[in-house]
């Protein structure tokens, strides 16, 4: 796989329709009978998304305080110094009892939340674009096609628009 990065002001929209089969004949100079090669290659053309740092709205947000477990003796019962924080958009829960004061367990909680929200957020993403790489790219198959360059008659056919242009054109990126 090959991957390819092009910016500037209109590289999408001049990259947006090569999505697709691309086959490629040819007859090679080694080639003693003239028999016509055939590759095929598969186009994803996909923008670049920026990953934002995630922030915490205060209102999607409800945190309670309870007591701790475990060892600690005495001091464990009576303060409530572990903190819960749940975002309720999301249903998703953090419980953070590690450290002795209050204050300190509220902000790792929230610290870990944001992390686990980033992460998710993420994972929703790259489901997103994986989904839409492999509807670009289809099977690979000669079927699927997108484009056709013969390169033995000079020739490039464009099977979505029905174009034709001259190999030494289409080369030299007049299309």
């Amino acid at each position: 796989m090959i991957v390819l990065k092009i910016s500037g002001d209109k590289a999408f929209k001049v990259f947006q329709h090569e999505s697709g089969g691309h086959r490629w004949q040819r007859v090679p100079p080694t080639e003693k009978r003239g028999r016509v090669h055939t590759s095929t290659i598969t186009v994803a053309v996909m923008q670049e998304v920026v990953q934002k740092d995630f922030v915490l709205n205060e209102k999607d947000l409800q945190i309670t305080t309870c007591r701790a477990g475990g060892a600690g003796g005495q001091k464990v019962n009576k303060t409530s110094s572990a903190v819960q924080v749940k975002h309720i958009p999301s249903g998703l829960l953090v419980r953070c009892e590690t450290q002795r004061s209050q204050s300190q367990n509220k902000e790792t909680a929230l610290q870990i939340l944001c992390a686990r929200l980033a992460q998710q957020s993420n994972d929703k993403l790259q489901n997103e674009m994986s989904a839409n790489r492999k509807s670009q790219v289809g099977s690979g198959m000669r079927g699927d096609k997108r484009r056709t360059v013969r390169q033995q008659d000079g020739q490039v056919n464009d099977h979505l628009t029905g174009r034709t242009w001259r190999y030494e054109d289409y080369v030299k990126g007049n299309w």
